[in-house]
């Protein structure tokens, strides 16, 4: 299974993804569910990826082919002006996977299953993050929605809730996309560290951080022995139920 998060903030975009994709008994396998695309002083163009790994990578392979061997007149994520032109090549290159790879998938949801998480900027626009769906439709992030998450995103999503909004700070926001995680990991074991986390700030038109968290990372360790901590001195400290008098 998977879990990615982006998170569009007023100052830039937080990214982060986990990189299991097997958790049996005696099979666990790790791939990169994180890919960017960088042409730096110009744009900044990160995918997060969830779902059949065939598919994915197939998506991926051939968004990064038009790159190497772009057509006449083609776009590519390198020549697109707009991150909605992005969005909408990422939603043409999974049609062009399942017509493809389709039939011999069944054509069935289970089979076919994918989802990305596009995000970044583009010289002369603000930045900005999609939602991409199975089928190469998507949504785009908002002021009142700042974050949008694929895989296994119901433990990690509560906090992301009650707490992101678009005026945060990177370093605040980095820690709350890790909180979700540290929820998540506790409560499912399909996702897995190493953790991969990519910081984009606003304007710079290139990458700011990105880094790989593994399971000894200090900083994760700190922060997940401290939220469980905070979270049983601030379950003390509510009233306990009494019943109904």
């Amino acid at each position: 299974m998977t879990y990615c998060v982006g998170l569009r903030l007023n100052r830039g975009i937080v990214f982060a993804s986990d990189t299991r994709t097997n958790a049996g008994f005696d099979n666990i396998a790790s791939f990169r569910k994180m890919h960017v695309f960088e042409v730096k002083g110009d744009r900044v163009i990160v995918l997060l990826t969830a779902g059949n790994l065939a598919v994915t990578q197939a998506v991926i392979s051939l968004l990064s082919e038009q790159i190497d061997t772009p057509g006449d007149g083609a776009d590519t994520l390198h020549t697109v002006t707009t991150m909605f032109q992005a969005a909408r090549l990422v939603g043409a290159a999974m049609r062009n996977v399942r017509e493809i790879d389709g039939e011999a998938l069944g054509l069935t949801a289970d089979s076919f299953s994918a989802s990305f998480i596009l995000g970044g900027q583009i010289k002369g626009e603000a930045p900005r993050l999609f939602q991409i769906y199975n089928e190469g439709n998507f949504i785009e992030a908002t002021g009142d929605t700042p974050f949008f998450q694929i895989g296994e995103h119901k433990y990690g999503k509560p906090i992301l809730d009650r707490v992101a909004v678009p005026e945060m700070r990177m370093g605040v926001a980095a820690k709350l996309v890790l909180l979700s995680f540290d929820s998540t990991l506790r409560s499912n074991l399909s996702v897995g560290m190493p953790i991969d986390l990519l910081i984009y700030r606003k304007d710079t038109f290139e990458i700011g951080e990105q880094r790989r968290i593994e399971q000894d990372d200090e900083y994760f360790r700190k922060l997940s022995a401290g939220w469980s901590e905070a979270l049983r001195e601030a379950f003390a400290k509510i009233e306990e139920y009494t019943g109904v008098n």
